[in-house]
């Protein structure tokens, strides 16, 4: 049966990190994968959760099936952060295995309701949308512009141009905030457009909220999307905890259906869990009730809060420091911008050619297309890698 099975295309991030980890070379710096990592290079638990998950372990009576919803104490805690209140309450919601998980049950709940709907893409997007609402949930993709000609800010002419050709039946992708793999997230004009051409148009909003709290904080990153949940009847929202709470390798994420009434939200969730038990029966517990405890104790809640905003001011420090050691090399002025880019990612101009100098001459690892992870910078590192930019010329 399987002889004749035609080889998967191999995965660039994950080739990245085999080359990274064979290097025998001790000063190698990995800038390509999407996590964060503190000063000592690795990609801590939060206090909080482990807190959290200690008491799991010593009150837990059972390990019995949630349901095919999962924990709705979860999803009502992570919708009132995220969403707001209001929202939470219009909205049907599942606990999802991580934000990807929620993609794809949203895009499968999208293709039910709607089988010819087209999903459009921001240029450029986390390339994994496409694999996720496209070949796994079976939807028509197109493309709409986002990011501007010099690559440091958003092309409002033109994507509102394309928002204003949509109507009923297509559906808008949007990064909430922290924009993958840019860096670049809409300024507020933007998303008071983005909510006008909605309500007009009738076009649905999905939001993909990954890095929450990465920007500049949880409730001013979720205000754009806020801004646009309040101007429309309808929309959809895929929650990662991967980011905000640390939770990558327990796959812990949310999706939410915003609805036009109650006969719909009602529909709505009794759909999501049949695409639940199509897909994957019930969803995993142990990490959504770690988080959900964090979110109902008022003094884990602040602990997580806290372990949040040094995250951010890492990362947000790392910018201000490559983008200085950038403005002090020969030829580093090209590469800047960092400073004024949002959350983990940024994306530099760079050719195969020069990805590959980076890699064997100075031990820097990038992911094809040029996406940098920022929070991969060592705390010394800034200088290394801003010469090495100059370099290339």
């Amino acid at each position: 049966m399987f002889a004749a099975l035609a080889a998967a295309e191999p995965d660039e991030i994950l080739a990245v990190m085999a080359a990274f980890r064979a290097d025998p070379r001790a000063d190698k710096i990995d800038l390509g994968v999407g996590v964060y990592r503190d000063a000592a290079g690795e990609t801590p638990v939060f206090a909080a959760i482990k807190a959290a998950e200690t008491r799991l372990l010593d009150q837990q009576p059972s390990k019995t099936y949630v349901g095919l919803l999962g924990d709705m104490g979860f999803c009502n805690a992570l919708g009132a952060l995220t969403l707001g209140e209001a929202a939470t309450a219009r909205s049907a919601a599942t606990q999802a295995v991580g934000g990807s998980g929620a993609l794809f049950v949203l895009g499968r709940l999208i293709r039910a309701a709607n089988p010819g709907a087209v999903i459009h893409l921001p240029t450029p997007t986390w390339p994994n949308h496409r694999n996720l609402l496209g070949q796994g949930a079976g939807l028509s993709c197109a493309a709409y512009p986002y990011l501007s000609a010099d690559g440091k800010g958003v092309d409002l002419a033109g994507m509102e141009a394309a928002l204003d050709r949509l109507g009923p039946g297509d559906v808008v992708v949007l990064h909430a905030s922290c924009h993958n793999p840019t860096g670049v997230d809409m300024p507020a004009e933007g998303w008071e457009m983005i909510a006008r051409s909605a309500a007009a148009r009738g076009w649905l909003p999905f939001f993909d909220a990954a890095y929450l709290g990465f920007a500049e904080g949880p409730e001013a990153d979720a205000a754009g999307m806020r801004l646009v949940l309040d101007a429309v009847p309808e929309a959809v929202v895929a929650v990662s905890c991967s980011k905000t709470f640390g939770m990558y390798r327990d796959r812990v994420g949310a999706a939410f259906v915003m609805a036009g009434d109650a006969s719909a939200r009602a529909a709505a969730q009794g759909r999501l869990a049949a695409v639940n038990r199509e897909h994957l029966s019930m969803p995993p517990d142990h990490g959504a009730a770690a988080v959900r405890i964090v979110l109902e104790d008022a003094d884990l809640r602040a602990s997580w809060g806290g372990e949040l905003a040094a995250m951010r001011g890492r990362i947000n420090g790392l910018r201000q420091a490559l983008d200085a050691a950038l403005g002090a090399e020969a030829g580093g002025a090209r590469w800047r911008g960092f400073a004024a880019g949002r959350g983990l990612f940024a994306t530099l101009p760079l050719d195969a050619g020069q990805i590959g100098r980076l890699r064997d001459e100075s031990g820097i690892y990038v992911v094809p297309g040029g996406r940098v992870n920022v929070a991969g910078l060592p705390d010394d590192g800034a200088a290394r890698v801003a010469a090495a930019l100059a370099a290339l010329g």
